[in-house]
Parts: C-alpha cells; sequence; structure tokens
C-alpha cells in the first residue's frame, strides 16, 4: 500500500476545513429552528447557545471519506473492507438521534436504545471485535454473540463517557481530538511497523476524527458560539469507538510475530496486542472517571443515574477556582498524559525515563490543579517590594467593602427602603470563581422586585 502519510494528512485536512466552513450556516440554522435551550442551573455560559453543531462534524466525516475514497492509496481500504460503510451506517444513525435530540429533546432510555442499535447495525456490516486478548493466556476468539456483546458495551460506554465530559466551551472536541491523535500514532505504527493492512481503517478513522474535532474547535473555543450537541458528541464518541474495534477484530496478534524468544521478551513483547482494547479506555479515562462518579453520587442521594447535576470534574475545578480556559487547560493535559503516556508504553524502547518523566509530569499536573488553593502571602514587612495584588490588606479591602455594603443594603430593607434593597450588591457564593457564572447568583439582572407590578 505504500506510505499514504501525506492521503492520511489531506484527508485530515479536508474534513477539518468542510467542518470548519459548515459551522457557520449550521449556526445561523439552529438558530433559525430554534435550537437554542434555555440556560439550565448545571450550565456554565451565560447566554442561549444555539446547538447541532453535530451537522456540520457529519458533514466533515462524509467529506473525508469520499475524499479518502478516490484517493490512491486509501481507496484500498474502502475496496478490501466493508468497515468505512459499517462506520457510515452506525455515524448516520447516531447522528440522526441527536439531531432529534437537540431539537426536541429525546428519554434517556430511548438515546441508550438508539446507541446500542448503531452499534448492532455497525456489528452487521463486519465492524466487531473478534476476539480478546487475555493476559497469561494470549488472545482468546470469541463466539458471534460474545463479540456482539463486547462490541456494543465498549461503543456504548465511548459515546456516554465523551458525552458527560461535554460541559465546557470546547473541552469534548479538544479531548477527544487528543485521544484521536493519540490512536492515530498507534495504529499507524501497527500498520506501517508491522506491515499489517488490517490497521489501516482504523488509521483512517482517527485522522478523520481529528479534522472533526479541529474544525469544529475554534468556533467551540471559549466563548463559544455554538455547542456540538449530542448530535456532535455521540458522533465523536462512536467513531472513536470504532477505531478500536476495527483494529481489534482485524489485526491478527500471530502475524505481529511477538511471540519468540523468552517469556520475558514475549510478555514485553505482546503489550501492543493488549493496547487496542486498553488505548480507548485511557484517552477516554479523565471523562470514563467522571461518568462512573456521576453514577454512583447520583445512586447514593437516591437520584437516577441520569439526573443531570454540577458535580462534574470540570464543575469542581471551576468551583475552587479555575478560570473557563484553565479548566478546559488542565483536562486536556490529563488527558494527553494518560493518552499518549499508554501509546509510549507500547513502544519496545521505553525503560525507567518513561516512568520518571511520568511521574514528573504527574507532579506538575497535580500542582496545576490544587494552584487555586494556595493563595500567596508575604509577611507584613515585605508587602512594599511586591506588587499591591499581594499585599494583604489589598485582598481583604474588597472583602470587606462588600461585607459592609451587604450589611447596610439589608438593615436598609429591614426598614423599608426598596430603593436601597435594589441597589445592593449579591454576595458571591463561597469558593467559588466570580467570572465561572455559576452558583447560587442569577444569571440575569432582576429588572423588577417580585409581586410588583411591571
Amino acid at each position: 500500500m505504500g506510505q499514504p502519510v501525506r492521503e492520511y494528512l489531506l484527508t485530515l485536512c479536508i474534513t477539518a476545513a468542510v467542518t470548519y466552513l459548515l459551522t457557520g450556516p449550521v449556526r445561523k440554522f439552529a438558530i433559525a429552528a430554534g435550537a437554542m435551550p434555555e440556560i439550565r442551573a448545571r450550565d456554565v455560559h451565560r447566554e442561549p447557545t444555539p446547538r447541532l453543531g453535530g451537522i456540520a462534524m457529519f458533514g466533515g466525516l462524509c467529506a473525508g471519506l469520499l475524499v479518502a475514497a478516490h484517493l490512491t492509496n486509501l481507496k484500498d481500504v474502502f475496496e478490501l473492507s466493508n468497515e468505512p460503510r459499517a462506520l457510515l451506517s452506525g455515524a448516520g444513525l447516531i447522528w440522526l438521534l441527536g439531531v432529534l435530540d437537540d431539537k426536541w429533546g429525546v428519554d434517556a432510555l430511548i438515546k441508550l436504545g438508539g446507541q446500542m442499535i448503531a452499534a448492532g447495525v455497525m456489528v452487521l456490516q463486519g465492524l466487531t471485535i473478534l476476539w480478546l486478548p487475555v493476559p497469561g493466556v494470549g488472545p482468546v476468539s470469541l463466539t458471534p454473540w460474545q463479540g456482539t456483546l463486547l462490541t456494543v458495551a465498549l461503543v456504548v460506554i465511548t459515546i456516554n463517557a465523551v458525552n458527560f465530559v461535554d460541559g465546557l466551551d470546547g473541552l469534548a472536541s479538544g479531548m477527544v481530538c487528543i485521544a484521536a491523535a493519540a490512536f492515530f500514532m498507534y495504529a499507524y505504527r501497527i500498520w506501517y511497523g508491522y506491515g499489517l493492512e488490517s490497521a489501516a481503517p482504523a488509521t483512517l478513522f482517527a485522522a478523520v476524527l481529528m479534522g472533526m474535532c479541529l474544525g469544529f474547535l475554534p468556533h467551540n473555543i471559549h466563548p463559544a458560539r455554538i455547542f456540538m450537541g449530542d448530535s456532535g458528541s455521540m458522533l465523536i464518541g462512536l467513531v472513536l469507538a470504532a477505531g478500536a474495534i476495527s483494529i481489534t477484530g482485524q489485526v491478527d496478534p500471530d502475524a505481529m510475530k511477538l511471540f519468540a524468544g523468552s517469556e520475558t521478551a514475549a510478555v514485553h513483547a505482546t503489550v501492543p496486542v493488549y493496547i487496542p482494547l486498553l488505548l480507548p479506555l485511557t484517552v477516554i479515562a479523565v471523562p470514563f472517571a467522571d461518568l462512573v462518579l456521576a453514577i454512583v453520587r447520583r445512586t447514593w442521594r437516591g437520584q437516577s443515574p441520569f439526573a443531570a447535576d454540577r458535580g462534574h470534574l470540570h464543575h469542581r475545578l471551576l468551583e475552587i477556582g479555575h478560570s473557563h480556559s484553565r479548566a478546559v487547560l488542565i483536562m486536556y493535559f490529563w488527558s494527553a498524559l494518560i493518552a499518549f503516556g499508554a501509546v509510549a508504553y507500547s513502544v519496545n524502547s521505553v525503560g525507567m525515563w518513561f516512568v520518571l518523566a511520568i511521574v514528573a509530569l504527574s507532579a506538575v499536573g497535580l500542582v496545576l490543579l490544587l494552584l487555586p488553593r494556595f493563595t500567596p502571602r508575604v509577611p507584613r514587612w515585605a508587602e512594599g517590594f511586591v506588587p499591591p495584588r499581594y499585599r494583604r490588606g489589598h485582598r481583604d479591602a474588597p472583602a470587606e467593602q462588600a461585607v459592609a455594603r451587604t450589611e447596610a443594603a439589608t438593615e436598609a430593607g429591614a426598614a423599608g427602603d426598596p430603593a436601597a434593597e435594589e441597589s445592593a450588591p449579591r454576595p458571591l457564593a463561597a469558593g467559588i470563581n466570580g467570572a465561572t457564572a455559576i452558583g447560587d447568583r442569577s444569571r440575569f439582572t432582576h429588572r423588577r422586585r417580585i409581586g410588583t407590578p411591571q
């Protein structure tokens, strides 16, 4: 098949360009169609923002696959495998379900059933897991029913994990783009390093997925002009799962000739065999952990696991003092550390330096995560040598003034002075950054008092 690196890059660029160009018209269409739901209590954005960004992402997916089907090297993927058609069929179903949910709303159980149907359609067209790597045993062939159940489970888990993390501007698209980049490196290494052409479809899926996310991200970074909605989050989650299923179901580990030599060398060499199923879980480790914690938290409270709340990881980052952009970048950092760390571990040449690098980067990430908890303080005698914002009195004065104004307004309200009560500032929620627009504060200015005529 040659080295179609340029063709993969061309496919990525075409997908990104089509997604980027379609997002603007799709935004206008979403506004005209009324796909701008009201702001909910768990939302972070201040103003109603149109959804249906998944329409542009699906257009980019179709354009990328169409271009790849006419390229010299990549067209062999369509001639020798039915997996691109299976992906397009499942993506079309899940995208249509997401569009209906973005516009009119769909029950959670109906969405779960639709996700299972989309996964089943891909299984019927050959995109399924045929064997399962078991440590200490090796590859174990699966029966059709076992392969179907495992495939459906992987698709549903990945879709919902990506959907759960879609809570901040640019968060889901950026994290999935990082995941796709790591998966592209792994799949291309399996294809080119071991000469296995059956890994080419997974490499193509990863390139297209990167293009979809990169094309949509400029419109979705903070402050977002459009959201991808469920039509986009479920779509990119399905494409990510399809790549993992493709490389697991088609690549023969015996063809990689990894079982020669001593037992220790064979165990170390078979790491690439186990990565296909582990990589999708590692690249979505952060949203998957968020998914598990959300289910446990809601069940413990006696609520439905599908009930929405503001306890997700990105909400907690905002509550401890991170700005919107910093919270997104921190989530990017952890996703990249886990995803690329898993890919690097599959390379046989890694050693102690790799472990030390992961530990050092984890320490840096932990410091960044807890940074708002540490307020810089200087001794009284050194306050004259530092900027005013680091002086103790400078920090305490605004808070004391706000408390004084609040107490004065409360006394005026108790005395029956409506004008003073209306002009009183509303206290901020404790421990919440004022720029995040979350907490107990109202999102809009009260034009009149409740109970008074207009």
